[in-house]
C-alpha cells in the first residue's frame, strides 16, 4: 500500500523533499499559505492546498489525520512551527518530522511531540526523503546529479539470500561495493555472501536505478 505523507511549507526544503516524494511515486498532500507555491506545487505533489497549518480545524478539514507521516518545513517563523506540531501530536500523527532553525528550536521541538527533528543546513531534501520513506534506508548520498550511493540495512526481502540469488547488479544496475556487519566492513563481497539480519548494504548506481532497488527490494510491505 502506498503511504501518505503530507508536507507543510513549500520553500526550499519543503519544496524539495515534495519533489522528491513525489518522484517516488508517494502520495503526498502539500501545504502553504503562498497561494504561489501552491500553485507551483499543483502538478508535482498528489494534492496541494493554500492552508494555515496553524488552525487545527483546518488541518482537520484536509483529512491530515488520515496521513501516515507529514514533515513541517516552515521556513523562519519559529512560532508557526512550534504550534503546527503541537496540533499534529494533539491530532494523532503517526510520525512528525520538523524543520528546526536552530538547537533552541530543536530542543522544544523534541519536547512538543517531534519524531525526528532535522538542519536542512546539514541535511539535503533528498536524502531525508529517502529515509522517511523506510526505515530500512539509512543514509543517502548524491556523487552527481544524477548518480548516488545509498546505506541501507538488510529487510525482510533480503535476509537469507545471497548477492547472486539476488542479482542486484543485473536486475538493478546497481552495484553492491560494501557490505557493514557490525564493525567489520567487507569490501567487495563474494557473490555467494549471504545476508544477515542488521547487515547494512553500500549500495552505487543511477537514481533511476537505486529507486527501483529500493521499491522491490528494501522497502518492507507494511
Amino acid at each position: 500500500m502506498k503511504r501518505e505523507f503530507a508536507v507543510i511549507g513549500l520553500g526550499r526544503f519543503g519544496g524539495s523533499i515534495c519533489r522528491e516524494l513525489s518522484k517516488e511515486g508517494m502520495e503526498v498532500l502539500a501545504i502553504d499559505s503562498d497561494e504561489d507555491k501552491v500553485n507551483e506545487f499543483k502538478n508535482i505533489a498528489s494534492h496541494a492546498v493554500i492552508a494555515d497549518s496553524t488552525d487545527e480545524a483546518t488541518l482537520k478539514d484536509l483529512g491530515i489525520k488520515n496521513i501516515d507521516h507529514v514533515i513541517v518545513a516552515i521556513g523562519d517563523n519559529i512560532q508557526a512551527s512550534i504550534l503546527t506540531t503541537v496540533i499534529l501530536h494533539d491530532l494523532g500523527i503517526k510520525r512528525i518530522t520538523v524543520k528546526a532553525q536552530n538547537d533552541y528550536h530543536e530542543k522544544i521541538l523534541n519536547k512538543i511531540g517531534a519524531d525526528h527533528v532535522v538542519h536542512p543546513e546539514r541535511d539535503m531534501g533528498k536524502r531525508i526523503a529517502h529515509s522517511i520513506i523506510s526505515n530500512n534506508i539509512l543514509d543517502y548520498l548524491e556523487l552527481s546529479d544524477d548518480h548516488s550511493i545509498v546505506e541501507v540495512k538488510a529487510g525482510r526481502k533480503i535476509i537469507g539470500k545471497s548477492l547472486i540469488e539476488l542479482d542486484i547488479r543485473a536486475r538493478y544496475g546497481c552495484n553492491v561495493v560494501a557490505i557493514k556487519q557490525g564493525k567489520h566492513i567487507n569490501v567487495s563481497p563474494a557473490a555467494d555472501e549471504i545476508l544477515r539480519e542488521d547487515d547494512i548494504l553500500i549500495v552505487i548506481g543511477a537514481d533511476k536505478d537505486i529507486s527501483r532497488f529500493e521499491k522491490q527490494l528494501v522497502i518492507d510491505d507494511d
